[in-house]
C-alpha cells in the first residue's frame, strides 16, 4: 500500500504542476493520525513559492476519492498528508495472509537474481564461541531475508584452515600428546591452540618451531605434521556441523583458505604493477587511494587473508556459478580490510568488486569484556547455549512447566540469543543479559515464542468448540491489531534494503504486545459471538505472521510452551 501511495502522490504533484520531489511515507506513532503520514507538503512547499499546508490542501483535495482503499486524507501539523484506510483494506489482507500462510510477507523484488552470502566463517582448530553465534545469527538472517524477497541465495562459509593460527594448534596438539590417530575433541584442540598462541608470544624458540610447522602445513612436506594437521581439521570441522545444526543453519557450499592459498599467490604474483614488491613482501599501496598499504604476499612467499580472499571472489564464481550479488558478513573490526581488499579485487577482477557487499556488524559482549581465544579466555557455543538453556528451563518451570523438554529448553535458549542479537542494529555492538534475553513478557525471542504457542492453544480450543475461521462478518471497525498485521510485507522488503534485520524484531513484538492485548479484551473461541470466525481468522493470520518472521531472524516457533 506505501508504494501505491507514493505512486498516487507522485503522479498529483505532477498533475498539479508542482516540482516532482523525493519524499517519504510512514506509518504515525499515533494510530489516531492515520494508517500513513506524508511529508510531500514540505518538502515542496518552497520549490512552489506556497505555505506548505496550501499545498496540502491541494494535494488532499485532488487525491480525495482516487486511491483504491483510501477512506478519508486529512492534514496535520505544519502540513502532513494523513490517509486513513478502509475496513474493506484490512479485511483483504487479513485474508491474504490466511490464505497465504508460508508465502505470507515474501515479495517477488530480487526474483530471478542468484545472491551469495558469506558468513560465521569459523577457523579450525579454534573453538566455536559465542562471538561465532553473533556472526552466525546476523548472516543467517542476512541470507533469509534475501530468499523472502525472491532471491534465490546461497549460504557460503569460508573457513581458515590453514595459517599461522593452525601452525600454533599443531605446536600444541604436540606439546599436549595428542595422537593424529587417537581420539581427542575439539575443546581440546581448543586448549592446544592456546597454548600455541601463547607461548608463540612468550617463547621464541617456539615461536621458530611454530613457523616452521606453518610452512610445512602450506607445503603438506612432513608426514608427521601433515597427519596431526589432517586429523585435527576433520575434528574441528565436524564439530562445527553439530553447532550448525543446533542453531538451525545449512550451508550450500564451505571454501577453505588451503583451496584460496595457492590461487591467491599466482594472482598476486601475476599482477605485480598492483603487488608491487615492498621489503621482500608484495603489497597493496593503499595511500594512493585514500586507504592504507596491505601485505598480500609475506616475506616467506606465503599468501596472507587479503591474497586468499582475492582468490575466494573467484572461486566462488567458478564453483556457484556466475551471481548477481555477494554478501559478506563478519565482524565490524576488520571493515578497513575489507575497503582495500575491495578496491585491490576493482584491478584484478572488477566485475565481482561492484556485485561485492561487505557487511560489518558489531561484537557480542558480556559483562566481563570482549572474549580472547588467544588466550584460552573463551566461551564457547556450546557451552553458552548449554548455560542459557538450563536458565531457560528453570525459567519454564517458574510458570508452571514441571518438566521442561530439553529440546523445547534449547530451542528457547537459542531464541533469546538471537533476538538479543538481532533486537537492536547489527552495526552496533551487543552485550548478553541473559535475565533480559529469558523474559516472557516482552522484548524477548521467548516473548515471541510464547506469544505463538499461546495462540496455537487458542486456536485449538477454536476447533474443539467446532468453530472455524472466516471474513464474511466483520466489526465495522477494525481492530487495531489489524491495523498493525498488514504491515508485515512492507517491513520485510524495507529490512533488507537497510540491511535491518531489527526491522523485523521491533515490527514482531509490537505485533505480539497487539496480540496480546487483543486477547486481554476480546473472547477469541465464543460460540455466542457473531464475531468470533473474524477473530479466529485474525488470530490465525497473527500467527502465521510471527511464524514467518521468527523464521527470518532463524527462530523456532513452538507449537506449546
Amino acid at each position: 500500500m506505501d508504494e501505491v501511495l507514493k505512486t498516487a502522490v507522485s503522479e498529483t504533484l505532477a498533475k498539479l504542476g508542482l516540482p516532482p520531489a523525493t519524499f517519504t511515507i510512514e506509518h504515525p506513532a499515533d494510530l489516531a493520525h492515520g494508517d500513513y503520514a506524508c511529508n510531500v507538503a514540505m518538502v515542496v512547499a518552497k520549490a512552489a513559492g506556497k505555505a506548505p499546508r496550501v499545498v496540502a490542501e491541494e494535494l488532499a483535495s485532488a487525491l480525495a476519492g482516487q486511491i483504491p482503499y483510501v477512506e478519508r486524507i486529512e492534514i496535520a501539523g505544519p502540513g502532513f498528508l494523513n490517509f486513513y484506510l478502509t475496513r474493506d483494506f484490512f479485511t483483504a489482507e487479513l485474508e491474504r495472509a490466511v490464505a497465504q500462510g508460508e508465502i505470507w510477507g515474501r515479495n517477488e523484488t530480487w526474483a530471478g537474481k542468484k545472491v551469495l552470502v558469506e558468513y560465521t566463517d569459523p577457523n579450525p582448530f579454534k573453538e566455536f564461541h559465542i562471538g561465532h553465534l553473533f556472526t552466525n545469527a546476523v548472516g543467517e538472517s542476512i541470507a533469509r531475508l534475501f530468499m523472502m524477497n525472491g532471491a534465490y541465495t546461497k549460504r557460503v562459509n569460508y573457513q581458515g584452515d590453514i595459517g599461522l593460527h593452525v601452525a600454533h594448534a599443531v605446536w600444541g596438539m604436540q606439546q599436549l600428546g595428542i595422537d593424529s590417530d587417537g581420539d581427542f575433541s575439539a575443546r581440546e584442540l581448543g586448549k592446544a591452540y592456546a597454548l600455541g598462541a601463547t607461548s608463540y608470544k612468550t617463547n621464541e624458540v617456539a615461536a621458530a618451531e611454530i613457523r616452521t610447522i606453518n610452512k610445512a602445513i602450506y607445503e603438506r612436506s612432513d608426514a608427521a605434521i601433515t597427519a596431526l594437521y589432517d586429523a585435527g581439521r576433520k575434528v574441528s570441522l565436524t564439530y562445527f556441523e553439530t553447532i550448525y545444526e543446533i542453531v538451525d543453519t545449512q550451508f550450500d557450499e564451505y571454501f577453505f583458505e588451503s583451496e584460496t592459498g595457492p590461487r591467491g599467490k599466482e594472482l598476486v604474483l601475476a599482477h605485480s604493477d598492483i603487488f608491487p614488491e615492498s621489503d621482500g613482501a608484495r603489497v597493496f599501496v593503499g595511500e594512493d587511494y585514500g586507504l592504507h598499504t596491505r601485505v598480500f604476499l609475506n616475506k616467506e612467499g606465503l599468501p596472507t587473508y587479503e591474497a586468499k580472499e582475492l582468490a575466494l571472489a573467484k572461486l566462488k564464481e567458478e564453483r556457484l556459478g556466475q551471481y548477481d550479488w555477494s554478501v559478506i558478513s563478519t565482524a565490524n573490526e576488520v571493515n578497513e580490510y575489507f575497503k582495500v581488499l575491495k578496491k585491490a579485487m576493482s584491478f584484478v577482477y572488477p566485475e565481482l568488486a561492484v556485485k561485492t557487499e561487505h557487511i560489518g556488524h558489531g561484537t557480542v559482549r558480556l559483562t566481563s569484556g570482549k572474549m580472547s581465544s588467544r588466550t584460552g579466555d573463551v566461551i564457547t557455543a556450546i557451552d553458552f547455549i548449554d548455560e542459557v538453556a538450563i536458565a531457560a528451563s528453570a525459567k519454564m518451570a517458574e510458570g508452571g512447566v514441571t518438566e521442561p523438554d530439553a529440546v523445547l529448553a534449547r530451542n528457547v535458549a537459542i531464541a533469546a540469543i538471537k533476538y538479543t542479537t538481532l533486537r537492536g542494529s547489527i552495526l552496533q555492538n551487543t552485550i548478553f543479559d541473559k535475565e533480559k534475553a529469558l523474559s516472557f513478557e516482552g522484548d524477548s525471542g521467548p516473548y515471541l515464542q510464547y506469544t505463538h504457542a499461546r495462540i496455537t492453544s487458542v486456536l485449538k480450543k477454536a476447533r474443539e468448540a467446532g468453530l472455524e475461521s472466516g471474513v464474511a462478518l466483520a466489526p465495522e471497525t477494525p481492530y487495531v491489531l489489524e491495523r498493525v498485521l498488514y504491515r508485515f510485507p512492507e517491513v520485510v522488503k524495507a529490512a533488507l534494503v537497510e540491511r535491518a534485520p531489527h526491522a523485523v524484531t521491533g515490527y514482531l513484538t509490537e505485533l505480539a504486545a497487539a496480540f496480546n492485548t487483543f486477547y486481554a479484551h476480546e473472547k477469541i473461541a465464543d460460540k455466542e459471538d457473531t464475531y468470533a470466525p473474524y477473530k479466529i481468522a485474525v488470530a490465525e493470520a497473527v500467527r502465521t505472521t510471527l511464524k514467518n518472521g521468527l523464521w527470518i531472524l532463524g527462530i523456532i516457533a513452538p507449537d506449546e510452551m
